[in-house]
Formats: C-alpha cells, structure tokens, sequence
C-alpha cells in the first residue's frame, strides 16, 4: 500500500455522516470487497472535505493556509472536483478565500492560483490509449485513497462490515479494517461504500492511539452523471499573467494537480529507486517508502534550512547499521532522513522504520 497516506490539501469537516443508518441488504465482507475492488464509473462530480491532523508540530512564522510541507499533512480544506474517463479532470481548492485551480481535458492542463494572479498552461502530447485511466487526482479521491489501504490487506487485517450511515445523502455500507500488527500506526480504517456504484464515497483513517479520526477524506455532494467536456476547459480571467509550457511527447503524462498520495513502485533490476518512484520495503501496513535524490542529506546536515529544516530542528538523531539520521514522528507517520540522502517514510512505528531501513539498498 501508499506508505503516506496524507491528503494533500483537500477539505474540511468532522463526520462527513449525517441522518440515521439506513437499512440496506445484508452483504458479506468479501462480497463488499469484491464488489469495490471491481466497481468502476465514467465520470463525477461533486465536493470533497477532509479533516488531517496526523500531530505534527506548528512551524514558528509560518502563514496559516501555505502550501508548505505541514499543512499539506494537516488541515480542513474543501475542494470542488470532477472528472470524466479516460483523462479530464478538475480541481478547485477553496482557502483564505484564494482559488488554486488545476484543471485538464485531455488535451491541455491550466494550474492557476487567484492569489497571485498567475496562470499555467501547459500543452501535453498526442497519446493513445486502449486502457483509459483514472482522471481524477488521488489526493482528492476517496476511491483512490481507499484502494491503497484495500492494497494492504493480508492475513494480517481483519475485515468487517460493521454497519451502513449516509454520506453525500446516498446509502453506504461501512467496511472497517483493522491491522493486527502492532507495527504500524493505523488503528482502524473504515470506508464508506456506496450501496449503488460500489465506490468509496468517505475515508476514516483512525490511529493506534487517541479517539480523534487523523484522517478524513469524504464526499459532501456527489453525482455520478459525467460532466460535460466545458467543465474542464479554463479561461484565464484578464490581467492574470500566463506562462505557456509544453511537455516533450516522450514525457510521461503528469497529473495537472496538487500534490498526491506517494505511490510507490517495485524497485528495478538495479535497486535505485528515482526521488518520485519509492522502494518499498516490507508488505501491508508494515511497508516502508524509501525514497533517493530528494536532497535530504544536505537537510539532515543542516536541519535549520527551510520549513521541514524547522521541523526537524528538533528531532532527535538516530543511527544504525544503515548510517545516521534524524527521525520525525508523529502520531501517524514516522520519517527517517539519513546523512547519505535518503528519506524512509511509513505509517509504522519509528522502530520498525529503522529495520526498514536496515533491509534497504544504499
């Protein structure tokens, strides 16, 4: 599964839940996850709140609302999405009353912030496609977000239904995970399935210890009827200051959006993993990102520079027998940053962060 499993600037709220259970069918645990895992739509759109608060620290002199590393893992936030298969999508991220606005209709993507008055347009290149993929961004996506902790279920997970609520004024069914390892931060997640499409409309991610969700990533409006193709389109409004890119046709398609969930990949014959494509270490809820070039060892050396430089300021040096570093833990996620510039990062416990790390390449 996703080793971080943090929202990334997305909405607002406690429960996403209101009214009185509704009373649906009787299901089993495997028929509702055979029924998720398979369920697929063309297209939606509605709002989405989360509440994140995974305990770490405030940064002195760092403006509410920034987009800097802690509140990308902290916050209420709302944002209005859509998306159409195979690959138009929109996102507009209401904060401070600011706009950021990331929208693509397969053709071009805009990225554009009313706060600065600037806009980006970048022109991707002619692809084909027989496989259409998933639009809409992961970090605003409950489905997206319940398949990376559907992912890690294993023996060690208990499965459960354990119960229906409304969401979104839809009927839902309430499927509850729970990991028996005592390796890993997460308490309980439980998702809230929708008794008709079968997609994940809410998120509740519990921690091992506390009462308070740190996690959650739910619709509050949702139709399934696909958007019309100018939902996707941008018209800068005047004055604002426009930047023309365009993406080499040998380029990777890039999601025009927010920063996302990390999604990690195996690494390849060689070991070394890029700074966006993790090495995983371990399964389940044990697995641990590790991730290369993302200049942490000048960070670790000298943690006074920069927001997460601030963060870590404080953080109490480690070694082992994989070097040396700083460790970062809260609540929910631990992060180990090494002198030779690697970053370990985990819904685990900072222990098993560094046995991760023991295990991994250099």
């Amino acid at each position: 599964m996703a080793t971080v499993a943090v929202v990334a600037g997305v909405g607002a709220l406690g429960p996403v839940v209101a009214d009185a259970s509704p009373k649906l069918p009787t299901i089993s645990a495997q028929d509702l996850l055979a029924k998720v895992q398979t369920a697929k739509v063309d297209g939606l759109s509605g709002t989405v709140r989360s509440d994140a608060d995974l305990g770490l620290p405030a940064i002195p002199g760092m403006a509410p609302g920034s987009r800097e590393l802690t509140d990308l893992l902290s916050g209420q936030h709302t944002a209005r999405v859509a998306f159409a298969s195979p690959d138009k999508a929109r996102v507009s991220l209401i904060d401070n009353q600011a706009e950021q606005l990331w929208t693509t209709d397969g053709k071009s993507a805009w990225a554009y912030d009313s706060s600065k008055r600037e806009a980006t347009k970048l022109t991707l290149p002619a692809h084909k496609t027989t496989k259409p993929e998933k639009a809409l961004p992961e970090s605003y996506d409950p489905q997206a977000v319940a398949k990376q902790f559907l992912d890690a279920i294993d023996p060690s997970t208990a499965v459960q239904v354990s119960g229906t609520e409304k969401v979104a004024g839809r009927d839902a069914y309430k499927l509850r995970l729970v990991p028996k390892t005592d390796k890993t931060t997460v308490g309980s997640v439980t998702l809230a399935i929708d008794s008709k499409t079968w997609v994940p409309l809410d998120v509740t991610v519990m921690p091992r210890t506390g009462n308070d969700p740190a996690v959650e990533l739910g619709f509050t409006s949702v139709s399934f009827d696909v958007p019309s193709a100018s939902s996707f389109t941008f018209t800068p409004p005047k004055g604002v200051k426009v930047t023309d890119q365009k993406l080499p046709a040998n380029h990777e398609r890039p999601h025009s959006v927010p920063p996302k969930l990390v999604k990690p990949s195996t690494p390849g014959k060689s070991g070394v993993a890029q700074a966006d494509k993790p090495t995983i270490i371990g399964t389940g809820w044990d697995s641990v990102a590790m991730i290369r070039g993302a200049n942490a060892a000048g960070l670790a050396a000298n943690p006074a520079s920069g927001p997460l430089g601030q963060l870590l300021a404080k953080a109490p040096t480690v070694q082992g027998s994989w070097g040396k570093g700083k460790v970062l833990t809260t609540r929910m996620v631990s992060a180990l940053i090494t002198d030779d510039g690697r970053v370990f990062v985990g819904l685990v416990t900072p222990d098993t962060l560094q046995a991760a790390a023991a295990k991994a390449p250099r």
